[in-house]
């Protein structure tokens, strides 16, 4: 639905655009483009993601997420330096424009943006997919007002040089709004500890469990935008370590750290990596 009325939007506002010779219009179109090649690449990682796991891919392919995530946000900011260069061109050489089917325009950006973001804004809290996609929705909706505002200022003074100047703004809140899902999704694609889990109060909380001297070896990744994998050694000289304990502490880490899938060595006083020092690390 988010796609479907995306793509029409586009259409209409990039031929209006060019119709009344707006910056501000044509911009706001290339980035309402980017977003629904974003939503594209998300729905196919979505689809991805739900292929079983294979021998080759044993997490199945549900990383294409994160890797759907980061180009999104590379697409946007390569618009965005699309946009700073018409915009920087228009204002050196203005040319008029009609502000009021720019405005009639971008009003209807308002409607359909407004409602896009709405079809996400329960999963965006879930999902970094999600998330920027709702973001971005968002966004434009503030985006269209700020080109009716620009179209009402030019109608009511006729400074054509506040079209591309809006168009500078459209770039500002753009590149605000993307960061965010930029730096995260680069973090994951790195295997990072992902933003809402830290690894020192999950390694405090094994250590605390009954029988554990020690913690270390402590990996955490994510494995989709939805998903967080860990391992861990535990020292446990006189514990027995048995399947009960391990059951048990998976669901610790899944209920208190949302980490989906733990994987916990058990060692009895010997570190199990002879090439690591594994005293506090």
């Amino acid at each position: 639905m988010g796609i479907g009325l995306n793509v029409a939007f586009v259409l209409i506002e990039g031929v209006a655009g060019w119709f009344a010779d707006s910056v501000a219009l044509i911009a706001d179109a290339g980035h309402n483009l980017s977003d629904v090649l974003g939503l594209l690449m998300a729905w196919a990682a979505y689809a991805l993601s739900k292929r079983p796991a294979s021998a080759r891919y044993t997490y199945g392919l549900r990383g294409s997420s994160i890797l759907a995530a980061l180009f999104n946000a590379i697409f946007l900011l390569i618009a965005c330096g699309a946009i700073v260069l018409g915009a920087i061109q228009r204002l050196f050489e203005p040319v008029p424009v009609q502000a009021g089917l720019v405005m009639g325009v971008a009003a209807i950006g308002i409607v359909v943006n407004l409602g896009t973001a709405l079809l996400f804004m329960r999963g965006g809290k879930h999902d970094l997919n999600i998330r920027g996609a709702f973001l971005h929705m968002a966004s434009d909706a503030a985006v269209s007002a700020g080109v009716v505002i620009a179209g009402l200022i030019v109608l009511e003074t006729g400074l054509t040089w506040i079209d591309p100047l809006i168009s500078l703004v459209i770039v500002l809140v753009i590149v605000i709004g993307t960061w965010g899902l930029f730096r995260d999704s680069l973090t994951m694609s790195l295997q990072g500890v992902p933003g809402k889990i830290d690894t020192a109060e999950v390694t405090a909380r094994l250590a605390a469990l009954p029988g554990v001297q020690a913690v270390h070896h402590v990996h955490i990744w994510p494995t989709s935008t939805t998903e967080v994998a860990m391992t861990a050694h535990l020292l446990m000289p006189d514990a027995a370590g048995d399947d009960a304990f391990l059951g048990m502490t998976a669901a610790l880490v899944r209920k208190e750290f949302g980490i989906a899938h733990g994987t916990f060595q058990i060692e009895k006083g010997v570190c199990a990596d002879e090439r690591a020092d594994c005293d506090g690390h």
